[in-house]
């Protein structure tokens, strides 16, 4: 039995850091930017897809269009408000709250996507940054669904996951540094 004060293993929560090394690399666009009528036309004609950020999950709630899941931290880049009702419809399927500091991905919020992609969906609102949480829904979402994300000051991407693109993210996650986190925090 650990000693009082001291942590057990099990107070403990996986996380997967980004090394400086890999940063560049997932700055990269990984799928078509698009922007404005644009955007929104390719988005009201996907199937499935999984929206990653407050704003294009806003937008495609907006659109009469949602998202299997959309995951949120209420921030935006620029700073702009967006009105935390607006993901109500998404929320009414399901609500997950997950802790997730900024530059991880934790294992919470990788089962999160698990769980609401086998459930059939809903909202993940993220204590922390949400950013990402794509790699956890290119993982998660079935093959042929689409992930989209914001890429500030240039539109909206739209990835298509399919086993390359699972292959990609497997990857990335495997050169990510893996962490102990205290799941207190």
């Amino acid at each position: 039995m650990p000693r009082a004060g001291t942590r057990s293993a099990s107070s403990d929560a996986r996380a997967w850091a980004v090394p400086e090394s890999l940063r560049a690399t997932l700055a990269e666009r990984y799928g078509p930017v698009f922007s404005g009528e644009d955007a929104d036309r390719r988005l009201v004609k996907l199937g499935v897809f999984g929206a990653c950020g407050d704003r294009v999950t806003a937008r495609a709630i907006e659109l009469r269009h949602l998202p299997l899941i959309g995951i949120v931290d209420h921030k935006t880049r620029r700073n702009e408000p967006v009105d935390p009702t607006v993901f109500r419809p998404l929320a009414l399927r399901r609500l997950v709250r997950v802790k997730n500091p900024p530059g991880l991905l934790t294992e919470a919020l990788r089962i999160a996507v698990r769980e609401l992609v086998e459930a059939g969906g809903g909202l993940i609102e993220v204590e922390g940054e949400e950013d990402l949480g794509s790699l956890a829904l290119v993982e998660s979402l079935p093959a042929g669904a689409t992930v989209i994300y914001g890429i500030p000051g240039a539109g909206v991407s739209f990835v298509r996951v399919d086993a390359v693109s699972k292959e990609h993210v497997r990857n990335l996650i495997a050169q990510m540094e893996l962490r102990r986190i205290d799941r207190g925090n």
